[in-house]
């Protein structure tokens, strides 16, 4: 593990750095590591980041398979949640000093590469008590939760929510994040690990989506009362049994979905329920700020769950993309590259 730290030292002393570079959108295998790579600078008001772990959303199969709305200029190297140490600094950087460890919530030219360069925002100071495995985990999942949960499902302690496919690495901070908060939190997952992990997580209760008349189990656990909040990962399957599941005035934040799906109005109108989108792109400074803020809180006091459900090294860059979509419904975290060793 020396050799390769010192590997990716000595590369950046003559200006170069291994790094996945994507040449043309297509399957996993498009992705190839690459020797010689111009390390990036940082300008002003940015920093570069010496990265020891890319985390792998989903959203970064999608932009490598071309099938995304905004696609980068080819070549681009993949990754946008990642964590490292900052290596150098751009004028007028004050926050950060060489040294730090960091967590990405995104960057400028890629994550799965030796040296990356943000923002200074995007770098955010990572606790020691957090691994960097566990830190490439944390940007896009936990701001994901946090917004679902709070800026657009307004959730209140007392309330009881519904984290409808918990054990992936959105469900798991969400439970955790709703905990913190004071709420009672049912989670599902698919399979005997994933319960597993949505319990380690702190759920109340916890049932597994593929068993028949789960929901009905779901409701009866609720007192007959039907949830206040439901965070939902896969509308087009689970949209209708939501509607069917919440009290009057509940709320339905759909985190994720894969195609369409007919539902009728009634079920909506009968009990005042809202469906509300959620989207982390379109999030406002303010609300990045916010998401920041309290994250930071979270892994100050160690209450924020980070699972990592599987390690690649940058060679397997490929692999991990197809598992990450492969395994979507039955993960207990996030998968995560591991660029180099610290």
């Amino acid at each position: 593990s020396r050799l390769v730290a010192a590997s990716a030292l000595s590369s950046a002393a003559l200006g170069t750095m291994r790094a996945v570079r994507v040449r043309g959108f297509g399957e996993p295998e498009v992705m190839k590591v690459e020797e010689g790579v111009p390390l990036p600078e940082p300008a002003a008001g940015q920093v570069l980041v010496r990265v020891l772990a890319s985390g792998v959303n989903p959203v970064d199969t999608y932009i490598r398979a071309g099938a995304y709305a905004a696609l980068p200029e080819l070549p681009y190297t993949p990754g946008k949640d990642g964590a490292g140490v900052v290596a150098g600094l751009g004028e007028g950087v004050s926050s950060l000093a060489l040294g730090d460890r960091v967590y990405l919530m995104g960057n400028i030219t890629g994550s799965l590469a030796e040296f990356c360069v943000c923002n200074e925002a995007q770098a955010v100071p990572l606790p020691d008590t957090y691994s960097f495995a566990e830190g490439a985990a944390l940007g896009t999942p936990a701001y994901t939760a946090y917004r679902a949960l709070h800026l657009r499902g307004g959730a209140r302690p007392g309330e009881k929510l519904l984290v409808h496919g918990a054990s992936g690495s959105v469900g798991l901070a969400a439970v955790s994040m709703a905990k913190a908060h004071g709420l009672w939190v049912l989670g599902t997952a698919g399979t005997a690990a994933g319960e597993a992990a949505v319990r380690a997580a702190g759920a109340d209760e916890v049932l597994n989506h593929r068993s028949e008349g789960y929901m009905d189990a779901a409701v009866a656990l609720t007192g007959g009362d039907g949830f206040d909040l439901c965070l939902e990962m896969l509308a087009n399957v689970n949209l209708n049994a939501d509607l069917g599941a919440m009290a009057r005035r509940g709320r339905v934040c759909i985190i994720g979905n894969r195609g369409t799906v007919e539902t009728n109005p009634r079920a909506i109108m009968a009990r005042e329920l809202d469906v509300r989108g959620v989207m982390l792109g379109v999030s406002s400074p303010a609300d990045m700020a916010e998401t920041r803020a309290h994250v930071a809180a979270m892994l100050r006091q160690g209450t924020l769950r980070v699972a990592v459900a599987r390690e690649f090294p940058l060679e397997e860059a490929a692999e991990a993309h197809r598992e990450v979509l492969a395994h979507s419904q039955g993960a207990q975290g996030r998968y995560v590259v591991t660029v180099a060793q610290g």
